[in-house]
């Protein structure tokens, strides 16, 4: 498959001013593309998309992932001021230290709906508009998805949630063309991560992670990796050879499903016969 080449095109960022998503995005600008910029700070997108050239190749929106219809203006701006969208990238996340039986239940709300629904919803508002141009939805999930630290409940949940929503919308969206893919990074510099270095129980769960199986990896790794996964315009990314098989081993049977499970058009088919409510007997106020 030919390099799919990011000049000239507009790439959306969600979380665009975290360390992962500012890396990304000088990343990307350095590819030539053009970035909206989409973060809940209003102050630090703008300065964001300043220092990135001018308002032509990077502007920035207030988007809380929260809100369908916030992170829908902002993309429809976005849209409109560049003309087109090409690669969304929904990378805005957040996280938590606690067990089951002590955290706040808001807590937990908030993890999974930023996290998980957070993604639903910028590919939901960005989806009309990448249509036009068959492009790429790219969404940050984490490594995390595979493997379930305790603790983390609602982190790992909505990571494996992010994973598994990526591929069923690929499948509902490859006969227009159109590219989905995850990240999957393990522990890597960031502000969370200085959270949880600063959290006692993180500390304790995985010793500062300077050695074995929860080390840190360079976040020029991760960048990399996220800038070579949407030229590939990839299903799955993974930063490190060591932790691709423990990421692949639960996709295998995928392709299998996906190529035979799911033929000719019987996806779009099944498309057309769906109702908003979710279920026809929901639509018409019916029980289970």
């Amino acid at each position: 498959m030919p390099k799919y080449d990011l000049a000239g095109r507009t790439v959306v960022i969600t979380g665009s001013t975290g360390g992962l998503g500012s890396a990304v995005a000088s990343a990307l600008r350095a590819r030539g593309a053009n970035l909206a910029l989409l973060d809940l700070d209003v102050d630090a997108v703008a300065a964001q998309a300043s220092s990135l050239g001018p308002e032509s190749t990077a502007r920035g929106w207030q988007a809380d992932v929260r809100n369908l219809g916030s992170v829908q203006s902002a993309i429809d701006a976005a849209a409109t001021h560049f003309g087109r969208l090409d690669v969304v990238i929904a990378n805005a996340g957040v996280g938590s230290m606690a067990p089951l039986e002590r955290i706040d239940p808001a807590a937990w709300e908030r993890i999974i709906d930023i996290n998980l629904s957070g993604v639903w919803r910028t590919f939901r508002a960005a989806l009309p508009h990448v249509k036009q141009h068959r492009g790429y939805l790219l969404a940050v999930s984490s490594m995390a998805a595979f493997v379930h630290s305790p603790l983390n409940g609602p982190y790992v949940a909505s990571k494996a949630g992010v994973w598994a929503l990526c591929d069923a919308t690929r499948l509902e969206l490859r006969h227009y063309g159109i590219g989905v893919g995850s990240v999957h990074p393990t522990f890597f510099k960031t502000p969370m991560m200085d959270d949880v270095h600063a959290d006692p129980a993180g500390n304790t769960l995985w010793a500062g992670n300077k050695s074995g199986l929860w080390k840190m990896i360079p976040l020029q790794t991760v960048v990399d990796s996220v800038v070579d996964g949407i030229e590939r315009r990839a299903k799955l990314i993974v930063p490190t050879r060591e932790n691709a098989l423990a990421a692949r081993i639960p996709g295998l049977v995928r392709p299998f499903v996906e190529r035979f499970g799911f033929r000719g058009t019987t996806i779009p088919d099944a498309i057309a016969q769906s109702s908003e409510a979710g279920w026809v007997r929901q639509a018409e106020g019916t029980g289970r």
